[in-house]
């Protein structure tokens, strides 16, 4: 409104002269604009009364407002600009804090789902270049860094050298392979997840340093085919796939030194009955996998338990694994 208003006065003002002294538009809009802006530069043209007198009503009209609108325009910048200075400040000091993190290249529909079911366990970081993209990961209130995660510098800024683990979920799977290949240079203890399209990228992914690497596709069209062969089996792993109204769970514990589970045998320590929790697997530290483990297996420390249950007797098996609780407690 204020903009309007403003246009209106130098058009009034440049017509004014124009039909008052008979300059031409040129010199009548110039003559408007150093009165408006009060610069102080010297009468295009000696005025006449009339002309004097106009321009006295045009001081008082339209001076007033174009400082006006001059502030409003000034203020929006700078105030803009001081917005965008001090988020990218908060920014910075957010993820110059993290610490055993999880990077996430991408935020695409994997890279959504991913965020979304991670975002209350562990903490994260979304790397995105595209600025429509990055609005939406804003609004769904997650940290993020705009740059493209192909650039070394990019992951640095990310925390890279002190992230627990790096997913690259990019629909290309040269760029995935790229910033595999670059995130295993800059951190060898880096756990990396990466996405592959194409069976044959699979292997040169795990050359270029991928701990682990998925093919969505694959996976989707294993799942639609047990569907088809097993569908008990099926609605068994959805039951206990994360979803919102969880029952059953599927999670893994590691077994703390201090844990008094340490050097007794499955059946002494009778878990099932404590705890309510199923004992599927268990991963020994030299990364061997022990399928539906023996009554007599001898736990150690570092062992990680693969177990089914509920929250609660998942929630019983971690303070007893992490040493939180004792055998005696539960009894």
């Amino acid at each position: 409104m204020s903009l309007v208003l403003l246009f209106c006065i130098v058009f009034a003002g440049t017509f004014g002269y124009f039909l008052i002294e008979g300059w031409n538009l040129f010199d009548s809009f110039y003559m408007t604009i150093i009165t408006l802006s009060t610069v102080g530069y010297s009468e295009v043209h000696p005025l006449s009364h009339e002309g004097r007198i106009f321009t006295s009503f045009l001081i008082f009209a339209g001076v007033g407002v174009a400082f006006y609108v001059f502030t409003m325009i000034t203020e929006a910048v700078v105030s803009g600009q001081l917005q965008d200075f001090l988020g990218r400040k908060r920014l910075e000091s957010k993820l110059e804090t993290l610490h055993d993190h999880y990077i996430i290249c991408g935020y695409g529909r994997i890279g959504k789902h991913i965020c979304h079911m991670i975002a209350k366990e562990v903490p994260f970081v979304v790397i995105e270049k595209n600025p429509k993209v990055i609005e939406e990961i804003d609004k769904a209130g997650f940290l993020y860094l705009e740059g493209d995660a192909t650039q070394e510098e990019v992951l640095q800024k990310a925390g890279i050298e002190r992230a627990k683990g790096l997913v690259s979920v990019l629909r290309s799977d040269a760029d995935n392979v790229y910033i595999t290949l670059t995130a295993r240079g800059l951190n060898s203890k880096l756990f990396i997840i990466a996405r592959a399209d194409e069976e044959h990228v699979e292997q040169k992914l795990k050359r270029a340093g991928a701990d682990k690497v998925v093919s969505p596709y694959l996976i989707g069209a294993r799942r639609m085919a047990l569907s088809i062969l097993r569908p008990a089996v099926t609605d068994f792993l959805e039951l206990v796939t994360p979803t919102k109204h969880l029952e059953l769970q599927l999670e893994e514990v590691r077994i703390s030194s201090k844990s008094d589970l340490v050097g007794k045998t499955l059946i002494n320590s009778q878990l099932r009955k404590i705890s309510g929790a199923i004992i599927l697997a268990i991963k020994k530290v030299t990364g061997e996998m022990v399928l539906n483990p023996p009554p007599d297996y001898e736990f150690e420390p570092g062992d990680v338990l693969v177990a089914l249950g509920d929250r609660e007797s998942l929630a019983a098996l971690e303070e007893l694994a992490f040493g939180r609780k004792k055998l005696k407690d539960f009894l």
